[in-house]
């Protein structure tokens, strides 16, 4: 039987729990566990901001996502509502100002995610 695992990131990109979310959702393609998606949801959107600035020589989260994305096909969701509210992106407008490795999405999206998951992680 095959595991799955859907994952709830809350946290800002400069929070430790942002990077045990990735980590925890590393562990498990390493493992075959399958990934249905990462929701980002709350400040966790902000860790699809093209221009938040983070020293370099802190953690650079974002980057691991993207990667984590590209390499292994993990859908990165982000909510709409809170990335509006966060300024990442404007309701009239096509300019957002978040990775393209990250789907804008809504609770529904949410919704699905857990449903095709075994486990939910929240961070």
């Amino acid at each position: 039987m095959t595991q799955s695992l859907a994952v709830v990131v809350t946290s800002a990109p400069t929070s430790n729990l942002s990077y045990t979310a990735f980590k925890i959702v590393e562990q498990a393609i390493q493992s075959n566990i399958t990934v249905t998606g990462v929701f980002f949801y709350q400040d966790g959107v902000l860790n699809a901001s093209k221009y938040l600035a983070i020293p370099s020589d802190e953690l650079q989260i974002i980057s691991l996502w993207k990667k984590l994305n590209q390499q292994n096909q993990v859908p990165l969701h982000l909510c709409s509502t809170a990335a509006e509210k966060r300024g990442l992106i404007f309701p009239d407008d096509d300019n957002f100002l978040i990775h393209p490795e990250f789907t804008l999405s809504g609770l529904g999206e949410l919704v699905m995610l857990t449903n095709q998951a075994d486990r939910l992680v929240q961070l």
